[in-house]
């Protein structure tokens, strides 16, 4: 099928100008060939406009009509792959209109009305976004439900828990499940922020001042679905605050999934063993036929950085720009759409690399008897005997040294050998020495004993 032209590749601005723009302008300067992407929303944004114009007498019904069934026709042309992108006439919005006014005649080149292209890519931004925030919340929430059901799985399953790389208390690996979770529900929350403060509608705002049409911007903003329109004009065709509210939001879900790919390529390594990464996430070596390589959780580590890049660039766009609109912004959109599919693709790969885990929980356990991992339960112990902490810390830093000597866990010692660095142990102190008694007296909201960790996982459910 033969694509169809776009329309008379004419600017237009052309009864300003009498030299035209040098072919390498043109090339420097366009934008249509990745702001492409944002046609529905342009589509969606024009038709709202049109039908104002239509409600306030700008437009007559039969040319909102035509301009809808045109828009419609267009649509369905971009959708079919039948319609020809033109970098000469820049952008989406050019090559949308000029389309429209080459299928429908005068009452295309009367859409235009009341509003400037800065308002409108403003509109199309945040209308873009809103979708994109909302089919990424659904997709964290599928993570976070994979990551619930495999913390409900391994409530009861010991593993040591870690400060500074190194065996410090022993923890339920459901309960650091959850603490993934919990990073989960922070970027939900500072998504949902995100969502409402950018749904303020810019269209109206026109170049920058508004227009002398009788617009109704209100009715506009309910047809978009948006709050309110903008308050000033300047700002709204200027603002892209929105823009990097999300790109940090952005950056922060890919950190916590970095920190997450941290672990995963940690715990799978041989010197571990805690889990094993199904074979279809991860890769094998050109020339080491041992290899199994955490491959997902390492680019999802290094794609962190893109992110973290993108967000960087765009702040740095803003920082100087004078009101109202400047070309700069059009530098926006790339770092924008790279950051959301980029953050969309990890999460949706981490929602089907979680559930296919297998968690080693024997060699779990064992890890969790090294390092002396009930140390605290020791010196809390002590305390609990009337033994002032600091005391009861360095009566247990000793214990550890001289079981570190001989080569075994303080659980291992024998009561006489306990007794000598205290009169106050006693035989019910091989309950806190145990990892089963460590973990089960951390019953209280937030700690690792598995009543509590099940709480934990019910309250997350209920919320969603």
């Amino acid at each position: 099928m033969t694509a169809k032209k776009a329309g008379k590749e004419e600017k237009p601005w052309k009864g300003r100008f009498t030299v035209a723009t040098d072919q390498l302008v043109e090339e420097y300067t366009e934008s249509v060939s990745y702001d492409k992407r944002l046609y529905k929303v342009d589509i969606e944004g024009s038709k709202a406009h049109a039908s104002m114009l239509a409600k306030v007498g700008v437009l007559t019904d039969k040319e909102r009509s035509t301009i809808i069934e045109g828009l419609d026709q267009i649509l369905e042309e971009i959708e079919q792959g039948e319609f020809n992108w033109s970098s000469t006439l820049e952008d989406v919005h050019m090559n949308i209109e000029a389309r429209l006014t080459e299928n429908i005649g005068d009452a295309g080149k009367k859409l235009h009305t009341g509003r400037s292209r800065n308002d409108q890519v403003a509109t199309d931004i945040r209308l873009y976004l809103r979708q994109g925030i909302e089919s990424l919340s659904a997709e964290i929430k599928v993570l976070m439900m994979a990551l619930l059901d495999l913390a409900e799985k391994e409530t009861d399953t010991i593993m040591p828990g870690f400060t500074h790389l190194q065996v410090a208390q022993p923890v339920t690996f459901g309960h650091h499940m959850m603490a993934w979770v919990e990073m989960l529900r922070r970027d939900l929350d500072r998504l949902s922020d995100c969502r409402r403060r950018m749904n303020s509608m810019p269209l109206g705002a026109a170049a920058l001042a508004g227009t002398t049409f009788p617009i109704d911007r209100h009715y506009t903003a309910e047809l978009l679905g948006f709050d309110a329109p903008a308050e000033n004009s300047l700002d709204a065709v200027s603002d892209r605050d929105f823009a990097m509210e999300f790109m940090s939001t952005a950056s922060f879900i890919m950190i916590h999934l970095s920190r997450m790919s941290e672990e995963l390529v940690i715990w799978s390594s041989a010197q571990f063993g805690f889990i094993d990464i199904s074979d279809a996430y991860c890769t094998g070596s050109s020339i080491m036929p041992q290899k199994k390589n955490p491959d997902v959780a390492e680019l999802t580590r290094g794609k962190s950085g893109r992110v973290i890049g993108n967000l960087v660039a765009l702040l740095m766009i803003m920082k100087g720009q004078p009101l109202a609109y400047n070309r700069d912004n059009q530098e926006d959109k790339e770092p924008l759409f790279d950051s959301l599919d980029t953050v969309m693709a990890a999460v949706r790969v981490f929602a089907g690399m979680i559930p296919q885990l297998t968690v080693r929980s024997e060699i779990m356990y064992r890890a969790a008897k090294q390092g002396f991992s009930t140390a605290t339960d020791l010196a809390d112990y002590l305390v609990r005997k009337n033994i002032p902490f600091r005391d009861a810390h360095e009566i247990v830093g000793k214990a550890v040294q001289a079981a570190e000597q001989a080569g075994h866990d303080l659980s291992d010692m024998s009561l006489d050998e306990l007794r000598s660095f205290s009169d106050e142990i006693d035989n019910d102190v091989f309950d806190v020495l145990t990892l089963e008694g460590s973990i089960n007296t951390r019953d209280h909201i937030g700690g690792t004993a598995p009543n509590q960790v099940r709480a934990a996982i019910k309250r997350v459910r209920e919320a969603f």
